[in-house]
């Protein structure tokens, strides 16, 4: 394991030197803007611009630690490669603590029911409960705590595994995702529910737990095929084949589709309901600009990455899955901007200072920690029990 820790240092220090530093320049160009953005925008406008990069970023985690939970039940031989960077993408959530904290300070800016007085709103007094302040910080504590455990044990067991490919490793894992795939249904959800759609908490809809979801992996999937091109360009992970390219493009075909179905089916059931206590948040994004942007996400986080990636020989291409990469970020970041800033502005979507530092900031300061896992560690499972079928599909492919 010492070995292969070694090369994997030697391989980072090989990297191009610019590629190298752009995560500090990220960082430092973000918390810059961050600090401007604040003084010059305000802190609402700041607030709820952190809170769309804090959810953009909480997605792709939440997405890695979904594929390494799915690659332990699952037990697939093609997601083997990537299992090891999955890893550190969900362990990038204990982490992900730390930039919740303005989130926690300025909570007030965010959330009006934290203002409220009791009596002040019939629907915030049947949801007191769930949302006052004091369930809400502990809820967020617990909420980080249960990531923190479930993300450690799983890439533990998995370390461990690279000394001896003891088989106790592989039951470990695969008892810790057993119980972990209803940890994690219940955790994004919550923290879907508590960080975002508690915004307006008057709206009801049992299916958001479902559409963040949806969102997150599909996020996910999209920067899972970028990394893997990015390990298997510059050898760190030489297993990457072409089967695991495809597979990925297939589950973000799937993830596609599967988001366009729930997001339509909470549309289409609240709106068919009728309930003023449903239909307003609906109503609310029509107005102005905003309903241009429902059309940009129906069309962009559908149709688009959907038609392009119909053909089977689309799944391989770089020309196309280069691009399409780069607009499943874009349309998953439009997407949380419009859950999130039709709050504050109510005509259409205003361009801030602070939405794009503070995606600087987060992405920066977790790009320079996932390069660090991929540097301290070996790149891919070593003795995984599937590992040998890995090989014999590279060798003939």
């Amino acid at each position: 394991m010492s070995s292969d820790t070694t090369t994997m240092e030697a391989q980072a220090e090989a990297q191009p030197t610019p590629w190298r530093q752009l995560p500090a320049l990220a960082i430092a160009l973000g918390l810059v803007g961050c600090i401007v953005g604040f003084v010059a925008e305000g802190s609402k406008q700041f607030a709820h611009s952190y809170l769309v990069a804090f959810m953009f970023f909480l997605s792709i985690c939440l997405g890695g630690f979904f594929m390494v939970l799915i690659h332990h039940l699952f037990d697939a031989w093609w997601s083997v490669p990537i299992r090891r960077y999955s890893e550190h993408l969900a362990c990038l959530l204990p982490w992900m603590s730390i930039f919740f904290l303005p989130i926690g300070l300025l909570a007030p800016e965010l959330y009006p029911w934290m203002s409220m007085k009791p009596g002040e709103s019939h629907a915030l007094d049947v949801k007191a409960v769930l949302f006052n302040s004091s369930t809400w910080y502990v809820s967020s504590a617990v909420l980080f705590g249960i990531w923190a455990l479930w993300t450690h044990k799983l890439r533990a067991w998995s370390l461990e595994q690279d000394e001896d490919g003891a088989a106790h490793c592989t039951i470990y894992m695969r008892r810790w995702a057993c119980s972990g795939i209803f940890v994690f249904a219940f955790t994004l959800t919550a923290a879907a529910i508590f960080w975002m759609k508690s915004q307006e908490h008057q709206w009801f809809s049992t299916m958001y737990g479902v559409y963040y979801f949806a969102g997150s992996v599909w996020v996910t999937l999209g920067t899972s095929y970028a990394i893997a091109l990015a390990m298997k360009r510059t050898g760190t992970i030489p297993v990457i084949a072409r089967e695991q390219f495809h597979c990925i493009a297939q589950w973000l075909f799937a993830f596609t589709v599967f988001y366009a179905y729930i997001t339509f089916s909470q549309y289409f059931l609240q709106w068919n309901a009728a309930m003023p206590e449903e239909t307003f948040w609906y109503v609310k994004r029509e107005q102005g600009t905003w309903a241009y942007v429902g059309w940009v996400i129906i069309l962009g986080h559908f149709l688009v990455p959907f038609l392009t990636m119909l053909r089977i020989d689309a799944k391989l291409s770089l020309c196309v899955m280069i691009p399409i990469i780069a607009w499943v970020w874009l349309m998953h970041f439009i997407d949380m901007q419009y859950n999130v800033m039709p709050l504050i502005h109510a005509d259409g979507p205003s361009i801030a200072l602070s939405d794009g530092a503070a995606i600087l900031f987060i992405g920066g300061c977790l790009a320079w920690l996932f390069l660090r896992m991929v540097n301290k560690h070996p790149a891919f499972p070593q003795k995984d029990p599937r590992m040998h079928e890995v090989l014999k599909n590279q060798a003939h492919s």
